[in-house]
């Protein structure tokens, strides 16, 4: 064999590991820019694999194993430990990780779908807020995130402050509603003093975070100031 043809098979036999490979061509980094729906199969496996060996990269070992499961996903979900094991490149933890991921898979569709609760009142905002908010001795302000149908995707509390009042900055809140594909969105704080009736400052940060939403196309359903036993709602007394 001629220099030349050496050179050339000496090429072939080279692999390029995964960290050589373009950015957006690795399967992790897919995922975060696409979304996991985007990757193939292997790509989905390579990730559960981690790293490759010293002839195979993961996105091979990913490949080898739906080659031996003729590349049917229940079929692999079906495998036994020792036919994992089996396959060329993967290794005791491999197989495991890969095991306790079929496993997540089935109990998943087991188990119940999630009940997101009804936020469509002020009366419920309340009843939701009440027993996190009841012995606080300073103020707190939370947004609650909803889908169309009012039901809650996320309560979260975004500011503490002090026993009269507490500083917000209306990008934070907007940030999270949209990070979070909100449609609705309420608005609550507590007044520890047990005074229901809203400050000037509730007042203008109210228009505030009601102006942010309609540039967004968000929906503010309510602002609603909880005490112990009462509430406040922006809303029922007309002035949203």
């Amino acid at each position: 064999m001629n220099t030349a043809a050496v050179k050339a098979t000496t090429a072939e036999t080279v692999k390029m590991t995964i960290k050589q490979w373009a950015n957006e061509d690795r399967p992790s980094v897919k995922l975060q820019m696409y979304g996991v729906e985007t990757l193939s199969d292997s790509e989905l496996l390579a990730i559960l694999i981690g790293s490759g060996t010293n002839h195979y990269t993961a996105v091979d070992i990913a490949q080898n194993i739906l080659d031996k499961f003729d590349r049917n996903l229940n079929s692999l979900g079906k495998a036994r430990f020792d036919e994992l094991n089996d396959v060329e490149g993967v290794g005791t933890y491999t197989s495991c990780k890969i095991m306790a991921a079929v496993e997540l898979g089935k109990r998943r569709q087991k188990a119940a779908a999630e009940v997101r609760p009804d936020m469509s009142t002020a009366t419920r905002i309340y009843q939701y807020l009440h027993p996190r908010m009841m012995d606080l001795q300073t103020e707190e302000f939370y947004i609650l995130l909803m889908n169309q149908n009012y039901k809650l995707l996320k309560a979260e509390c975004i500011s503490h402050g002090g026993l009269t009042e507490v500083s917000v900055d209306v990008r934070v809140i907007m940030r999270e509603a949209v990070l979070n594909n909100t449609c609705i969105m309420a608005i609550a704080h507590n007044h520890p003093s047990g005074n229901i009736r809203p400050s000037k400052v509730d007042d203008m940060l109210t228009q505030s975070v009601k102006k942010a939403c309609e540039l967004l196309r968000i929906h503010l359903t309510d602002h609603v100031i909880v005490t112990d036993g009462f509430y406040y709602s922006y809303a029922e007394e007309g002035r949203l």
